[in-house]
């Protein structure tokens, strides 16, 4: 074998993955990464989106006479062409969805490998310290950080780290090195076990990596002290998406009765009253997660304002109304109703339902937050089911506030589906 042929084997470990030996042999040696990569071709004119910023490839915009998605092998990166055969930039592959592809750089020269992910993990962390004082916050939000499929969080030197792609799958270690380069954190935690890795055969799963991770950590939000379960916890332990609609909530909470449902571990309550509210009531159906609201109450010396009740939200709140219980302010934080276009309908009646019961519960002059985390369910939606649960129950309505997403959640401009919360702060009352 001549020198040529040796310097194309360890030019790429990915060549290894397409090529046989034989082929190899006879192939010429490529002159860049690109050329080591199987070539997705798109049809004609399916590369505008694409040239407008978007990043995800459908597959019925792939000319699969000429590129069939059936060789393409799940996670795979492929080097994306116009029809006439110009570099778009390399995707990873899921050659058995509608979205086949998602790119991942642009400059066909550089694939999906530690040096790249060195690179994304700075800009990332260049925006969040910019944003940040203190290190809490999700330092990777997939495609809105050109990380389609990854997601870190960040709770101080601890790492979470959540894999929804098989292209990220394959490259993991590289993750797990490139995050030790650029943050030199104490402990890494995959947390793989979500339902999403389904969608790409992925095993769930979930593994301390590096270093050492405990069961709990801390951060700090808005000037409140937390511990996240991050072992066994929802998603990755904590939700920092509603981190600012939170700050907006406490200048309205001053000697205010709060009720706080679907709690977790107290992300709003606990918030509230060491804003200075004069009762915390927070609900959730997970009675562990009720013991997080405790031990954060006690954390931050607020103990003896905040209480829970276990049960389902549904049934709480009837049962509140029933024993004509008041508050002075209402926070809804639901999961989300509408995880697919086919639960629109019924996802809409279960917002309305769950906002006409809060606003039951109202005293007189209360303030109602109603937040969302549906992407399906737009803000203007969101508002609407707000108008139209006040008017059923003969209240009037005022929309005082909206939120949505703090800047470790940046919002990629060609891609909605990046912009999925949203937060409605409405004074309801009788007129």
């Amino acid at each position: 074998m001549n020198t040529a042929i040796i310097r194309a084997f360890s030019a790429s470990s990915l060549y290894f993955r397409f090529h046989s030996l034989d082929s190899l042999m006879s192939q010429p040696v490529p002159s860049s990464p690109a050329s080591l990569l199987p070539v997705l071709v798109l049809n004609a004119q399916a590369d505008r989106r694409l040239k407008l910023g978007h990043l995800w490839i459908y597959s019925n915009e792939v000319d699969v006479a000429r590129s069939p998605l059936k060789q393409f092998e799940m996670g795979q990166q492929a080097l994306v062409t116009t029809n006439s055969g110009k570099p778009l930039g390399i995707a990873l592959m899921n050659p058995t969805s509608l979205i086949c592809g998602r790119i991942i750089n642009r400059d066909e020269s550089h694939p999906l490998d530690k040096s790249l992910l060195v690179h994304r993990f700075k800009q990332a962390l260049a925006l969040r310290e910019l944003t940040f004082s203190e290190p809490y916050y999700r330092l990777v939000y997939g495609d809105s950080d050109l990380l389609p499929g990854l997601v870190v969080d960040r709770f101080g030197d601890y790492l979470v780290v959540q894999i929804a792609g098989a292209g990220m799958e394959l490259v993991k270690n590289d993750i797990i090195d490139a995050l030790v380069q650029v943050l030199k954190p104490e402990g890494i935690l995959l947390s793989n076990d979500h339902s999403a890795r389904a969608l790409e055969n992925l095993p769930e799963y979930t593994q301390v990596v590096y270093g050492s991770v405990p069961e709990a950590v801390e951060l700090i939000e808005n000037g409140t002290r937390f511990m996240a379960p991050i072992h066994g916890g929802q998603k990755t332990g904590w939700f920092y998406d509603h981190r600012v609609n939170r700050a907006q909530l406490q200048q309205y909470v001053k000697g205010k009765r709060v009720l706080d449902v679907f709690s977790y571990i107290g992300g709003w309550g606990v918030q509230a009253a060491k804003a200075g509210a004069s009762e915390v009531v927070c609900v959730d159906a997970s009675e562990s997660a009720l013991d997080g609201v405790e031990q954060n109450a006690a954390l931050n010396g607020v103990q003896d304002i905040v209480s829970t009740i276990h049960g389902k939200a549904i049934d709480v709140l009837k049962q509140l109304i029933a024993e004509n219980e008041r508050f002075d302010v209402v926070v809804l934080d639901p999961p989300a109703f509408i995880k697919k276009r086919k639960d629109q309908k019924a996802g809409e009646a279960a917002y309305r339902h769950i906002n006409e019961l809060a606003m039951r519960l109202l005293g007189r002059d209360g303030l109602l937050v109603s937040g969302s985390c549906s992407m399906h369910l737009s803000n203007n939606a969101l508002v609407e089911i707000v108008r139209a649960a006040g008017r059923h129950l003969d209240r009037h309505v005022q929309i005082i506030g909206q939120g949505g997403q703090w800047p470790d959640h940046p919002v990629h401009p060609a891609i909605p589906e990046t912009e999925y919360l949203k937060a409605v702060f409405a004074r309801v009352y009788l007129v």
